[in-house]
């Protein structure tokens, strides 16, 4: 029964994938100059099901100015094709490793706005406009690790040869999510195209930009960022040993941090299917980390002043395992911590294990609709009935009021938790929309976010997101 069960949750997460609108990916990695573009890329090959892939590109940063390692890359992929038929087994839709290693390209080995102009063309930029180009009205998210100068000179190109609206069109195309600016291209991007959809926490590592970069919360406990609040048994290299490194040649791959664990994965986390992610607006929060539109002031690590609004770095409210409340940018990704590395671990048994011998995350179910409506002073009523875990495991419940992701604006956060939940932990809860305390309008959205939590090895967490509107 227990592996007709697995077989059935096998087929209907096919169904899922398979009619679910991968985001399309392009990355920029700077890879080589340290080990954890390395580690971010072991990371996303576990989830190359999930991401519709169309570029892999080695590209300079002021780490690494004068080479680019797209070899690396291709050792990667190449241990992911060793496993990529186990994986296949447990979770459907994982490209092939010679279709990834067809998309492995490079950009110039040059730094920053060198590497732009005329005569200045490479393979990856190259691939980064053939993509643009696709007949495909999904936007293509451009994760970058390094150095953007390889999107810099599509741009570049495309705005030389083409008419204005052909270039708003590119444009309106790209989603891009920057680890900080690694050389000197990307303010030039956000200054020259004042459309491109940019995610980033400006700045360069010389100014100390790092420490106070929204990303260093995916694991800058002792160095980057100093996550008092997090769980940093979480992130180290024992950890990672035990959990991610001796699990088969993939894992043989993913080297020992120096300085932090993956300091890129933030720029594509948020494009995991998980339930809470909505890519599109990083003001919502999610495994990438929470970010707002505006144009942020001038700060001694900046390259240049900003021009224009970007998206860029907010605070969470969060509980820390110190029993204290941390308000800052960096909360908004390590208070997902356990669960995205949870997730990690058990994609790791993926490549190795049979299905019956791996755990698999719930798929939490909402009894209502995902949007609501109610009046100031009324119960609402939430329902994950019906909410199942392919492998039979029992589940946890966990309901939460997400104060920051929404607009509703309540002015008593005692405790960071400002509305309380009846039946917090019950697949069945409730709360009353405040109706005291609150500032004027006293309308705008409420987000309530249902984490369900089963209780296999490792516990693995998805979720649902219910959005209230409240009106007068």
């Amino acid at each position: 029964m227990r592996k007709l069960a697995a077989l059935a949750a096998t087929l209907l997460c096919t169904v899922a994938l398979a009619t679910a609108d991968k985001p399309r990916v392009f990355v920029l990695t700077d890879i080589e100059n340290e080990p954890d573009d390395a580690m971010s890329m072991v990371r996303y090959l576990t989830y190359a099901n999930q991401l519709d892939t169309e570029g892999l590109v080695a590209t300079t940063s002021i780490h690494q100015r004068n080479r680019v390692a797209p070899q690396r890359i291709r050792r990667i992929v190449e241990a992911y094709g060793t496993v990529r038929d186990n994986l296949e087994r447990h979770e459907s839709g994982y490209p092939t490793g010679e279709q990834l290693l067809a998309l492995v390209s490079e950009g110039l080995p040059a730094y920053g706005m060198q590497a732009v102009g005329e005569g200045h063309d490479s393979p990856g930029s190259e691939l980064l406009i053939r993509a643009i180009d696709r007949d495909d009205a999904r936007p293509i998210w451009v994760p970058v690790w390094g150095g953007p100068n390889v999107l810099a000179q599509a741009l570049w190109k495309i705005r030389a040869t083409r008419a204005p609206e052909a270039v708003t069109r590119a444009v309106a195309k790209l989603r891009v999510y920057a680890i900080s600016d690694q050389d000197d291209s990307g303010p030039w991007l956000r200054r020259e195209f004042p459309g491109l959809f940019y995610v980033v926490s400006p700045g360069f590592n010389a100014g100390g930009a790092y420490h106070h970069a929204t990303w260093s919360g995916i694991s800058g406990d002792q160095f980057h960022a100093r996550c008092d609040g997090a769980d940093f048994s979480l992130v180290t290299n024992e950890w990672l040993e035990r959990n991610i490194r001796r699990k088969g040649p993939l894992g043989a791959e993913y080297p020992h941090w120096e300085y932090l664990m993956e300091g890129d994965t933030p720029s594509f986390l948020g494009l995991v299917n998980n339930g809470l992610n909505v890519p599109d607006r990083p003001d919502w929060g999610g495994w990438g980390g929470r970010y707002e539109l505006y144009t942020p002031r001038p700060m001694k690590w900046h390259l240049a002043p900003e021009t224009r609004p970007i998206w860029t770095d907010a605070d969470d409210e969060v509980l820390g395992i110190d029993g204290r409340w941390h308000d800052d940018n960096h909360a908004t990704i390590w208070r997902w911590r356990e669960a995205f590395q949870n997730d990690f671990a058990a994609r790791m048994d993926w490549t190795i294990k049979p299905y019956d011998e791996a755990n698999h995350p719930p798929a939490p179910r909402l009894a209502h609709a995902a949007r609501l409506t109610a009046r100031p002073g009324e119960r609402v009523a939430l329902s994950a009935e019906g909410t199942t875990d392919p492998d039979g495991d029992a589940v946890s419940y966990a309901w939460f009021y997400y104060h920051e992701a929404g607009t509703f604006p309540v002015s008593d956060a005692r405790s960071g938790q400002p509305v309380a939940i009846t039946g917090f932990d019950q697949p069945q809860a409730a709360f009353t929309v405040p109706a005291g305390r609150v500032m004027a309008p006293g309308t705008g959205e409420m987000h309530i976010i249902l984490a369900v939590t089963d209780h296999g090895v490792p516990r693995l967490t998805r979720y649902a997101r219910v959005i209230v509107e409240v009106r007068n």
